[in-house]
């Protein structure tokens, strides 16, 4: 009997995140991903190590891979230890690879990964986002955007 699917996509425990992405990127769609690690990289990510912040994903032959991504050798493991920034193969059915390759290849887009996190059913997971490069003067505006929020939110506190 299959085992009955949990709520995909809940965050239960979020081990990295690139909060940079964001603000260099406009995002367009997203997407989760599993990756397979080995058993020193599962054991580190849930000691809450890890860094997505200079990490991208790209395609080759087929496959999509996370570049760049840091997770540090787990301090008790032995030699058998993980190399920390390997390159890692993320998990996505072939027609979802194919549509972030084209879209990439076409539209000049970036493959960002968001966030690594464990779900409710304990896989490590990746939030990977199709991003286009935002420009000087769009990250001014949105600096503008973001003072003024918080200017409002101030006074309304004040107000209130």
């Amino acid at each position: 009997m299959a085992r009955p699917k949990g709520n995909t996509g809940i965050k239960v425990k979020t081990v990295a995140e690139n909060r940079r992405a964001r603000f260099e990127y406009f995002i367009e769609d997203t997407t989760e991903a599993g990756i397979a690690l080995a058993g020193t990289e599962v054991k580190a990510l849930r000691g809450g190590e890890g860094s997505i912040a200079e990490a991208y994903a790209e395609v080759k032959d087929g496959q999509m891979w996370l570049v760049n991504a840091n997770i540090p050798e787990f301090s008790h493991g032995n030699r058998f230890n993980h190399e920390p920034k390997r390159p890692r193969k993320l998990l996505l059915h072939a027609r979802e690879i194919e549509r972030m390759g084209s879209a990439v290849a076409r539209q000049g887009m970036t493959i960002i990964p968001l966030s690594v996190y464990f779900n409710d059913r304990g896989r490590a997971k990746v939030e990977l986002a199709l991003g286009r490069g935002k420009k000087l003067h769009d990250k001014r505006e949105t600096i503008k955007e973001r003072d003024w929020k918080r200017d409002a939110a101030r006074l309304m506190r004040e107000k209130g």
